[in-house]
């Protein structure tokens, strides 16, 4: 009988000792992936092979948004996932309410390669009880897109008003989503991000920028969903003046010099896409090791030339192409880039107000 109960004691111990270890192996196994949320275009297929061949690393890179990002991390409490890109401005208030994101450990951050300002604005808008929880990847705007060759009003006199403006009637578009709603505030007097922590004067703003977009429909010829297809009614003349992103605008202007971005009088809308670490992300470390890989110069630049965002890896400048220099410098001098609206961390409860205005909007005849 006790020979018995020891063989069984020995071979519970093996047992034990061979889960434990196949755990561990399990645990290795996972930190050779690296699973990502991320926007389309943001991890080039090239530079994966090369983090892939240079970490011993898989990346499984899942295209998103902020809202399914959001999602997936709410639904999983912040597992699933080792990396994740949401924009500045939709960490903090989902970190408050949901707990989906962990600090990041700058020390893990080679933040030398990193522009001073961009990194200092994102820790600022990412900070959550004295931590911040995002690194700057890269950053955008959306303006006026212009075909001059119509719209002769002096270029630094644009504003987004002039979508309202009758002269252009039938050749307006833009997005019927909250920017036109901040935008037009702007460009109305309003200064809406700092109307943000006061719901009722928000709400007053929102009223009448609302009306306003409303009595200006009459101008408008659609409100553009699709990005390819809001270029291709610029190319066709159909369109004179809109509001987009430069990258699209980028577009037309290399096939026509008469289309062009402009940063609006009252400024452009200025936007952060950050990196951020999942609640329970089971490869920190890979994440890392990423970060600090695609903002090494060279990796930003092929990103930059390639999708023509801007970058927060400082000296990646020197490696964009001539084309890319050339429209950074024409668009972005250092008038424009003083004069950016940057978006700051979007208060709960705001786009459930911006909801009930722009339903409004799409309703009205």
């Amino acid at each position: 009988m006790k020979k018995a109960l020891l063989v069984l004691l020995v071979v519970l111990v093996c047992a034990s000792v061979a889960f434990a270890g196949g755990n561990k192996e399990k645990a290795a196994a996972e930190n050779k992936v690296l699973r990502m949320l991320t926007w389309t275009g943001y991890a080039p297929q090239s530079q994966i092979d090369e983090f892939e061949r240079l970490y011993g690393i898989k990346v499984e890179a899942t295209p998103s948004s902020n809202e399914e990002m959001i999602s997936k991390l709410r639904a999983t409490g912040g597992s699933g996932f080792d990396l994740a890109q949401p924009s500045q401005d939709r960490v903090v208030a989902v970190v408050e309410e949901f707990g989906i994101y962990q600090p990041i450990d700058y020390s893990k951050v080679n933040t030398d390669q990193l522009d001073a300002s961009t990194l200092a604005a994102t820790k600022k808008y990412t900070e959550y009880k004295g931590q911040s929880y995002a690194v700057p990847h890269v950053f955008g705007t959306s303006g006026l897109v212009v075909n001059k060759k119509y719209v002769k009003k002096d270029p630094k006199e644009l504003d987004y008003t002039d979508l309202l403006d009758p002269q252009y009637a039938g050749h307006v578009s833009y997005r019927c989503k909250r920017p036109i709603l901040c935008a037009m505030g702007f460009a109305l007097g309003y200064d809406p991000f700092a109307l943000y922590s006061n719901p009722t004067e928000y709400q007053k703003m929102l009223d009448a920028v609302g009306a306003k977009l409303i009595e200006g429909k009459k101008v408008l010829k659609y409100y553009w969903e699709n990005g390819d297809a809001l270029l291709q009614g610029m190319r066709a003349g159909e369109i004179w003046l809109a509001k987009g992103w430069e990258q699209g605008a980028w577009k037309l202007y290399k096939e026509n010099p008469d289309i062009d971005y402009v940063a609006p009088k009252s400024g452009a809308m200025a936007w952060v896409d950050t990196f951020a670490l999942p609640a329970k992300s089971e490869n920190v470390e890979g994440a890392y090791k990423w970060i600090n890989f695609v903002l090494q110069p060279e990796k930003a630049a092929e990103f930059t030339n390639a999708e023509g965002y801007g970058t927060a890896s400082k000296d990646a400048v020197k490696y964009y192409t001539p084309e890319a220099a050339a429209n950074f410098s024409r668009c972005f001098t250092p008038e424009v880039m003083a004069n950016m609206n940057w978006y700051p961390t979007v208060p709960s409860g705001l786009e459930e107000m911006e909801g009930k205005i722009l339903d409004k909007m799409r309703a009205a005849k």
